[in-house]
């Protein structure tokens, strides 16, 4: 029990609303997003697949799938962080997104990290 692998990643998420990619009166509405993947475990672990749910503020939700993120798929050491950034359009000023990586760590042994539902929002968009 005492070799037992721990694979404990955390997700943080950062957005901005890109006022100058956005065209509100087309309904278009651009937001930029930073994520920080730390490894918390006792392995490396890579992020080989992505989930993500993406609600606009009508109900409206997309779900986009694919391998890795920004065309990478990191190893991401123990005690490491890996730091990207994308984008997201939506058809309203408000909207969420949330889903997981899919991580394959050192031993084999596959996982999800969870990214918990973060808020996509034009400012002044909320009252």
């Amino acid at each position: 029990m005492g070799n037992q692998s721990i694979n404990v990643v955390e997700v943080g998420v950062i957005t901005r609303y890109l006022r100058e990619q956005s065209d509100p009166g087309a309904q278009r509405f651009a937001f930029a997003y930073t994520v920080h993947i730390r490894n918390h475990g006792n392995q490396a672990v890579q992020l080989i697949d992505r989930r993500w749910l993406i609600t606009d503020g009508n109900g409206k939700v997309r779900e986009v799938v694919g391998d890795g993120v920004v065309g990478e798929q990191p190893l991401i050491q123990p005690g490491a962080e890996y730091t990207y950034s994308s984008g997201c359009l939506l058809d309203t000023p408000v909207g969420s997104m949330e889903g997981h990586y899919g991580m394959l760590a050192a031993d084999g042994s596959r996982f999800n990290a969870q990214i918990q539902r973060f808020r996509l929002a034009m400012p002044n968009a909320l009252n």
